[in-house]
Formats: C-alpha cells, sequence, structure tokens
C-alpha cells in the first residue's frame, strides 16, 4: 500500500516568491498605467508616429530605470539591517550565550509550546546553529536567503518595461484613426488582467480590485488625452 506523500511548499519560500510574483505584477501594472497616460496624453496633442513613439520609449526607459533604482536602494537598505541583526545577534551569543539561551525558550514557549518542551527545543536548535535558530525565531531573517538587491531591481526594470510595451506598441502601429481606441481596449484588457492576479495572488475578493485597477488606468488616460488636445488645440504641439 502506497504511503500517502503531501507535496505542499511551506514556510518563507512560499511566501517570499508570491511576494515576488506579486511585485511583478504590480510593476507591469505601473508600467501599463504610467505609459499608457503618457503616449494617449501625446495622441491627444498629436498624431505623428515619431512622437508618439519618442514620448512611450522615453516613458519606458525613464520608468523602468526609476522602478530598478528605487528597488534597489530600498532593498539594499533591508539587506544592510538584516545583516546589522545578525551580526548583533552573533556578538549576543558569544557574550551572553545563557541569556540567549532564555530568550529563545521564551520565544518557544510564546509560541504554544510548554516551558519544559521550548527548552528542550532551544537546547537543540542553539547546539545545531544558534545563530539560525535565533535568527528565525527571534528576527524572523533565514541567514542563508538574505534579500537581494540586484534581483530585485532587474525585476522591476523588466516586470515595467513588460507593462509599457504594451501601451506603446498599441499606440504606434495602428492606423492614425484606430490608435487611441486599439490603446484604451489593450489597456483596459491588460488592466483586468493584472487586476484580477494581484487579488488573487493577495487571497482577496477580485471584483472591487479589478474596478479599482481599470478605474485609475481610464482615469489616468482621460485626463492626460483631455490636457493633450488642450495644448494640441493651443498650437503647443
Amino acid at each position: 500500500m502506497t504511503e500517502p506523500t503531501h507535496d505542499e511548499a511551506h514556510g518563507g519560500t512560499l511566501g517570499a516568491r508570491l511576494n515576488w510574483l506579486r511585485a511583478a505584477v504590480l510593476g507591469a501594472n505601473d508600467g501599463i498605467v504610467s505609459t499608457a497616460g503618457l503616449v494617449v496624453g501625446v495622441a491627444g496633442a498629436t498624431s505623428e508616429r515619431a512622437a508618439l513613439l519618442t514620448a512611450g520609449l522615453a516613458g519606458l526607459l525613464a520608468g523602468s530605470m526609476s522602478m530598478a533604482a528605487g528597488e534597489y536602494v530600498s532593498v539594499s537598505t533591508q539587506r544592510d539591517s538584516e545583516m546589522a541583526a545578525l551580526a548583533l545577534e552573533k556578538r549576543e551569543l558569544r557574550e551572553q550565550p545563557e541569556a540567549e539561551l532564555e530568550e529563545l525558550t521564551e520565544l518557544l514557549e510564546e509560541r504554544g509550546l510548554s516551558r519544559d518542551v521550548a527548552r528542550e527545543a532551544a537546547e537543540q536548535l542553539t547546539e545545531r546553529d544558534a545563530l539560525r535558530a535565533h535568527a528565525r525565531v527571534e528576527l524572523g531573517i533565514d541567514p542563508d536567503d538574505l534579500t537581494n538587491p540586484w534581483h530585485a531591481a532587474w525585476a522591476s526594470f523588466l516586470a515595467f518595461t513588460a507593462g509599457a510595451l504594451l501601451p506603446l506598441l498599441a499606440i504606434v502601429l495602428p492606423p492614425s484613426g484606430w490608435r487611441v481606441p486599439v490603446t484604451v481596449v489593450s489597456v483596459v484588457a491588460a488592466l483586468l488582467l493584472t487586476g484580477w492576479s494581484s487579488a488573487r495572488l493577495g487571497a482577496a475578493a477580485a471584483g472591487r480590485a479589478v474596478v479599482r485597477n481599470v478605474g485609475g488606468g481610464v482615469l489616468a488616460m482621460g485626463v492626460t488625452y483631455g490636457v493633450g488636445v488642450l495644448l494640441g488645440a493651443a498650437g503647443v504641439s
């Protein structure tokens, strides 16, 4: 008789993967909305394909590099904080081993273990790898899987670029009279998908998330298109 197997992922690895996936969806969503608003606004002022392509590419590059730089700085700060916390914990384990053992015992007690079981578990974890035990239980850090700023920067850059390419291509490829309608329909469809995806990844109701996502994108395109039309009428283009 075959024993049942259980292959479901557990722990921080699954949570980290979901966070990365959610960040990628939101990065793509930012690329869609910001670039769509930009190119639709320019389209309201001029129908020149060169102007639309220039504006779209400028928005794509500026946005993707800004996202990458911001993510790199943010995650670098987080990594510095994690490294500092691990260094402090290592020093405390060296200078106050008994106090740290008692602290680990109390933390395990707070998670529902009895005093005796918590003490025994703390001693076994300390014997195996004291720093890793305190990092995971006390700090919520996996020393073997610290945040990587370069990974985060590249992920943000690629996600934003992927999202921005849709409105850019939609505005420059169709004939002049179809550019704005094709872009609006394409962007609404993409925002439906990213809104639904982000809601599902966050275990939230998809309906309201989709409405907010699509509504925000349509509002952004409507405002920028109106401004572009006014500027075009005033001869600014």
